[in-house]
């Protein structure tokens, strides 16, 4: 069976302003029906690599195929329009429309969109609908953000920073919104600088890192974190001296033992097998992993002469 070709590729991308190279030779693809996260500090070409994949800037040089059609022909881009939601760090949405008012009137520019009262039970806004836009709070005006992305039943969805500014219940509902629009099928470029929701909703990563990009791949492996070190914690059982331990202490405060190994399955079999040897427990045990958050923040260390992105 053929696989179906990327819903967006790029390849050699490229975007400058002035002598700053905001976007310097990204390639990287996106599957259809994956959440693929694009991170990077501010400054890395995100916003940039964003809105010429959106149709919204006119690139340099490189190829990119957005949903089958290069975005850049303006031929393509109202046919581009109709199967793409963006869903940006602040939509301009007039205060005194309603929830329904302004879910009706954007419907209206698509063919196929969702029928409103799903939208609204989607994001969280069903008692809310018939409120307009300037009582709402900070959080619900983010969700009817989410609900305006996803009104015309969009088979790319682009979304910056979609959590902002929510609590942790809204939050974890919009994480269960972008799995539902996964598994229905739904391609969706998310940017967000919250590394937990990266790692709970993306099955691959591009790093951008002074325009380019430093790593790609699964959030669970990028950068090597699946190889790297782990550290086994543990409370000291009483009676016991750090002297008595299988393998040596990394750390010890007084209270919790820290061993750093690249061996974990060896290091920990020995932690435990000599634990159940003496018949003692390991309070508060826990195996963990170079972090993503760890490994982003090593990929985009910035240094003084990398370009830049647009202001």
């Amino acid at each position: 069976m053929k696989r179906a070709p990327p819903a967006v590729s790029t390849t050699g991308l490229r975007k400058s302003y002035g002598e700053i190279h905001a976007v310097d030779d990204v390639t990287f693809a996106v599957e259809r029906g994956e959440v693929f996260a694009l991170l990077g500090p501010n400054g890395a070409g995100k916003t940039t690599a964003i809105e010429i994949l959106e149709g919204f800037l006119r690139r340099d040089g490189g190829e990119v195929q957005v949903l089958g059609v290069d975005p850049g022909h303006r031929q393509q881009q109202r046919w581009l329009r109709t199967r793409i939601g963006v869903v940006l760090q602040e939509l301009a949405v007039e205060p005194f429309f309603t929830v329904r008012q302004v879910l009706e009137r954007n419907a209206g520019f698509y063919p196929a969109p969702r029928p409103i009262d799903e939208v609204i039970e989607l994001v969280g806004l069903p008692e809310k609908a018939n409120t307009r836009i300037k009582a709402l709070s900070g959080g619900q005006q983010r969700r009817l953000d989410v609900g305006l992305g996803i009104i015309g039943n969009p088979e790319l969805l682009f979304l910056d920073e979609p959590t902002t500014g929510l609590d942790p219940a809204a939050r974890r509902t919009t994480w269960d919104l972008i799995r539902t629009l996964s598994s229905e099928g739904t391609t969706v470029v998310l940017s967000s600088h919250y590394m937990d929701e990266v790692e709970a909703l993306a099955q691959s990563v591009a790093v951008l890192a002074r325009g380019r990009v430093v790593a790609t791949g699964p959030p669970s492996s990028l950068g090597g974190r699946d190889h790297g070190r782990i550290t086994i914690r543990f409370v000291l059982p009483d009676g016991v001296a750090t002297s008595d331990l299988p393998v040596a202490p990394s750390d010890f405060d007084g209270k919790t033992v820290e061993i750093n190994t690249h061996d974990e399955l060896v290091v920990l079999a020995l932690i435990v097998n000599w634990a159940l040897d003496h018949k003692l427990a390991l309070p508060g045990l826990s195996v963990t992993r170079v972090t993503l958050e760890d490994v982003y923040l090593k990929l985009t260390r910035q240094d003084d002469d990398g370009p830049g992105d647009k202001p």
